[in-house]
């Protein structure tokens, strides 16, 4: 099987914490130049000194913010026209706030919308055509099981990552020609803090401890555990690999067995 990055180049979003950074690391211990791409430019920084470089990679990183999608079009574009060619793009971000969708303000689905759809297709427009030109291709999303179930509590969540779900197989049936695969990573409950927030909400709106939220949670995933932020990274590293070239369009669980459905 070949999963040899050598000589390839990705851009990571989110990749200071959680599963970006984990993704970042996988890709650069295949050979991958990474590019990080996040807000925090310290952060970015510690993370960049964490990347391996045993195969003579060369990594860097972009301080952006998804709040700000004109400034991420900037930033990206003027990237684009020193980088050249870039093979591999993982959109990720943080996911929109917990909440019934009836409490939802109007202002909280634009935003998520912005941050997720909007930051998504910005960034790949910009790359597109270096990797047509390249003729390898592999924009990976890092979404929700929700777009297969809905998940209780997270009403705009559950709608904007349904968005980018149907933006993301309708672009790979446009770009399938290029050899350019799009595919979506769905991730259980994973070891991030957006997870400790959901589990400090769900114990402060039901009077319950923090350990009885966690056992309760657990109890529903038949591997009975949370997923580590390395094993999604995992998937997406295999999907971004040589080895995933004929796999395009699909959704992909990484949750433990917890989705109900096939």
């Amino acid at each position: 099987m070949n999963l040899n990055l050598n000589k390839k180049t990705a851009l990571v979003c989110g990749s200071t914490q959680g599963i970006g950074k984990a993704t970042a690391i996988e890709l650069a211990l295949l050979g991958a130049n990474v590019i990080l791409l996040a807000r925090d430019e310290v952060a970015l920084k510690n993370t960049l000194c964490e990347l391996d470089v045993s195969n003579g990679q060369s990594h860097t990183f972009l301080c952006a913010d998804f709040h700000q999608p004109h400034l991420l079009k900037e930033i990206i574009e003027n990237f684009m026209a020193k980088q050249g060619a870039l093979h591999i793009l993982v959109n990720n971000t943080g996911g929109p706030p917990s909440g019934t969708i009836g409490n939802a303000k109007v202002e909280d689905f634009l935003q998520a919308f912005n941050d997720h759809l909007v930051c998504n297709h910005i960034l790949t427009q910009a790359v597109l055509e270096g990797m047509k030109k390249e003729k390898y291709g592999r924009i990976i999303n890092i979404i929700s099981t929700s777009v297969k179930i809905p998940l209780k509590n997270l009403g705009v969540s559950n709608t904007i990552r349904a968005a980018v779900a149907n933006w993301s197989k309708t672009l790979s049936n446009e770009v399938a020609p290029f050899g350019i695969t799009v595919n979506n990573v769905l991730p259980g409950a994973t070891l991030t803090g957006r997870l400790q927030n959901i589990i400090e909400n769900k114990s402060k709106n039901s009077g319950d401890s923090l350990n009885e939220i966690k056992k309760e949670m657990q109890g529903e995933i038949p591997l009975a555990r949370f997923a580590d932020p390395s094993e999604i990274a995992n998937a997406v590293a295999f999907l971004a690999s040589p080895a995933a070239s004929y796999i395009t369009g699909i959704n992909l669980p990484v949750d433990g067995g917890r989705t109900g459905c096939l």
